[in-house]
């Protein structure tokens, strides 16, 4: 976004303060003023704090990414805990839903905007073992991203989605092991798992006048391992 010519990015981080500074030096770096905003966004209470934040600080908002998201960790049907269900429901469906209306006053305001909502492949497939309510969270992530682009088109702001397959990143770390990514891998056309770039440059055209007549759609990144 940075090199894209962005002025200003406010940067959510949950626990990973030093990763925060790190992305936040490298905006900097880019030429823009970056903005790191701590906020547990797994919680009621940490999702209002930072949409009072962002309201206080931000003025007008032209691209909101709700990349914010996790399953937080597996549990089957038998064992799983009312709180997990209702963190990986904050997580990563309310904190999309309030805090998009955060920002959208500003959008509708000066008639232009870009969203850009993180949905899932496991939205599509129901996710691995242990996963099903964090699959479910982001089906509401696209069942939102298509609402929310019937209601703001009109208004001309843009509200669109990717759906990550599997990212070689810290998430899938934390959540798979290296033999299932290297399942993936054999079973992906493309040959490779994604790479966080890969969702960067996807986000980037969403948010771009490129995609100017792009509304409502949620994009599937995953190399060719799941078609549409």
């Amino acid at each position: 976004m940075a090199q894209a010519g962005v002025a200003r990015i406010l940067l959510q981080y949950h626990s990973y303060p030093e990763g925060a500074d790190q992305t936040a030096a490298a905006i900097r770096k880019a030429g823009a003023q970056a903005d790191p905003i701590q906020a547990d966004l797994g919680t009621v209470d940490g999702i209002r704090s930072f949409t009072a934040e962002l309201e206080s600080r931000s003025g007008k908002v032209d691209i909101l990414v709700n990349n914010a998201g996790s399953l937080v960790r597996r549990s089957t049907l038998p064992d799983y805990p009312e709180e997990l269900y209702d963190t990986v429901m904050n997580l990563n469906v309310k904190s999309v839903w309030f805090i998009s209306k955060a920002v959208a006053g500003h959008m509708i305001a000066s008639g232009s905007g870009a969203i850009v909502n993180v949905s899932s492949i496991a939205a599509r497939t129901g996710g691995g073992p242990g996963a099903t309510i964090y699959a479910a969270a982001k089906a509401a992530v696209s069942g939102i991203t298509k609402g929310l682009a019937k209601e703001l088109a009109p208004k001309g702001i843009r509200v669109n989605a990717i759906s990550p397959g599997t990212v070689d990143n810290h998430f899938h770390e934390v959540f798979s092991t290296r033999e299932v990514l290297d399942s993936v891998v054999r079973m992906t056309p493309a040959g490779r798992l994604a790479t966080n770039q890969d969702m960067a440059d996807a986000i980037l055209w969403l948010c771009s006048s490129k995609a100017d007549y792009v509304h409502g759609q949620t994009i599937e990144l995953n190399g060719g391992f799941y078609m549409v």
